[in-house]
C-alpha cells in the first residue's frame, strides 16, 4: 500500500473508573487500524472518600499509569496534537478533581477531557458499531467502574442513551467486602441494580431491541471464562447463576477455584456476574453477546475523524 495512504500515528487514552486504556492507530483505507494496545486496572473507584477525595495512593496508581502511557507516546513517535484524552466517572464526581489534573499535565504533556455520561454513552455507541457486524435495533450496555451506560440505537442512530451511576468497583465497596460471599451480599446488590434502573426499564422496554451487546470488562471476564472452557460466548442467565454458585463456593477474595478466571479479572468478577444477573432480571434478556468496542474505540474513531479533517 502507498505511504501515502497510512496516516500518522495517533493514541486515544481513557481514564475509566476501573482501567486506564490506551489504542495506538493509523488510519488505513479510511478506517483506523490499531497498531499498539495498553491497558492497567488502576481502580480508580476504589480510592473514593466518603468525604467525596480520591486517596493519595490511588492518584499515584492513576499518575504512574499515565507515566507508562507518556512514555508509550514517545515510543510510537505520536504528536501531541494526535492525542486525545478522554476521563470518565470517577473524574466526573471527585472533589480534587483539579489536582489529579494539575499533576498529570506535565506526565501527558495533554489535557485531559472529562466527559459526561451522556457523551460516554454516545461514544461507547459509536465504538460498538465501528467494531461490531450486525445490524437491526440493538441495545447495548457498558458496565464500569462506578457507572454503567445503557444505549438503544438502530444502525447509526442513537435513540436511547442514559449513564447510570452503579459499577463493579463501587459495588466492591458497598456489597462485596467479606469473604467468602453469602447469597445475601448478591441479593442486595441484585435489588439495589432495579431500584436504579427504575425510571428508564419503561422506556429501555418500549423501544425494545434485536441483540443485547456487552461492551465492558464485566462481560469480557465472563466471556472469557467461557472460552478458557471451550463453551459458546453466549452470555445467558443460566450461565451467570452457574457463575454465582462458583464465586459462593470459593473461600476468599482470589477466587482461585474459578477455572480461566485470571488474578487481574477476580477483584471486579462478583459485582459483575450481580449486575448482570440483576440486568438480565430485570429487562428480561434473553442473551447477550460481547461488542467488538467500546469506549476506547469511539475515542478513537473521533480522533480519526478530527485527524483526516484537519
Amino acid at each position: 500500500m502507498p505511504l501515502s495512504n497510512v496516516s500518522q500515528p495517533y493514541a486515544a487514552i481513557t481514564l475509566g473508573s476501573n482501567s486506564f486504556n490506551m489504542l495506538v492507530a493509523n488510519t488505513v483505507g479510511n478506517k483506523p487500524t490499531v497498531i499498539a494496545k495498553y491497558k492497567r486496572k488502576v481502580r480508580l473507584a476504589e480510592g473514593i472518600g466518603d468525604d467525596g477525595i480520591l486517596s493519595e495512593d490511588v492518584i499515584l496508581r492513576g499518575l504512574d499509569c499515565l507515566s507508562m502511557f507518556a512514555s508509550m507516546l514517545k515510543q510510537h513517535h505520536i504528536a501531541t496534537e494526535n492525542v486525545a484524552v478522554f476521563a470518565t466517572a470517577t473524574l466526573r464526581v471527585i472533589s480534587n478533581a483539579d489536582e489529579f489534573h494539575r499533576r498529570a499535565l506535565p506526565i501527558l504533556q495533554h489535557e485531559i477531557e472529562v466527559i459526561s455520561g451522556l457523551r460516554e454513552a454516545e461514544l461507547i455507541y459509536q465504538g460498538m458499531v465501528a467494531t461490531t457486524q450486525g445490524d437491526g435495533r440493538r441495545l447495548v450496555i457498558d458496565i464500569g467502574g462506578a457507572s454503567t451506560e445503557f444505549i438503544i440505537g438502530d444502525g447509526c442512530n442513537v435513540l436511547f442513551k442514559t449513564s447510570v451511576p452503579m459499577g463493579c468497583v463501587l459495588f466492591n465497596q458497598r456489597f462485596f467486602t467479606q469473604y467468602p460471599l453469602q447469597h445475601v451480599d448478591f441479593t442486595q446488590a441484585i435489588e439495589y441494580v432495579g431500584t436504579m434502573l427504575a425510571e428508564y426499564r419503561e422506556q429501555l422496554l418500549t423501544l425494545g431491541w434485536q441483540n443485547v451487546l456487552g461492551a465492558s470488562g464485566a462481560v469480557q471476564s465472563v466471556v472469557s471464562v467461557l472460552q478458557h472452557r471451550q463453551c459458546a460466548e453466549i452470555i445467558t442467565v443460566d450461565i451467570l447463576n452457574s457463575f454465582r454458585d462458583d464465586i459462593l463456593s470459593q473461600q476468599d477474595a482470589s477466587l482461585s477455584g474459578i477455572t480461566g478466571l485470571t488474578a487481574e479479572q477476580a477483584p471486579t468478577f462478583a459485582a459483575g456476574v450481580a449486575i448482570l444477573i440483576a440486568l438480565f432480571e430485570c429487562l428480561s434478556i434473553e442473551s447477550l453477546y460481547l461488542a467488538g468496542g467500546a469506549l476506547r474505540e469511539g475515542v478513537l474513531q473521533l480522533l480519526a475523524d478530527r485527524i483526516a479533517n484537519a
